[in-house]
């Protein structure tokens, strides 16, 4: 379980919300990826483990990294804001998305820039 009561997502979940957070339909997805749309959809539902290969490009299609996703899937409590944003009652469903999709977006630019060792990553923190 995570921290928030949920089971953790494994990685075709993941894979499988990012998606549908971007509108593909899983065709399109398969086709963009070069790999067949049953293939995919066995990915999505944890039956098979995608190649190195084509997480790349399944993560490169989804403008992620592949590390992102893998980290998504691993099984840790999630940040209190995603906590907070899930629970908050006045949110819709769409308002929950989108602030989900820009803190993840937010927080994976810093997250790479720093493994780049760019400095700017921490300018605007306290004491960066």
């Amino acid at each position: 379980m995570t921290g928030n009561g949920r089971p953790p997502l494994n990685l075709g979940e993941i894979i499988r919300r990012r998606r549908e957070l971007a509108e593909l339909p899983m065709r399109q997805l398969a086709k963009m990826v070069g790999i067949s749309g049953p293939y995919l959809s066995q990915i999505e539902r944890g039956l098979r483990a995608p190649s190195e290969r084509v997480l790349h490009a399944i993560a490169d299609a989804l403008r992620t990294t592949a590390d992102a996703l893998v980290e998504q899937a691993t099984p840790e409590a999630p940040p209190a804001v995603l906590t907070a944003i899930a629970e908050d009652p006045n949110l819709t469903a769409r308002q929950r998305q989108a602030l989900v999709e820009v803190y993840t977006a937010l927080t994976e630019t810093t997250i790479a820039r720093r493994r780049r060792g760019d400095r700017r990553a921490d300018r605007d923190r306290p004491g960066g």
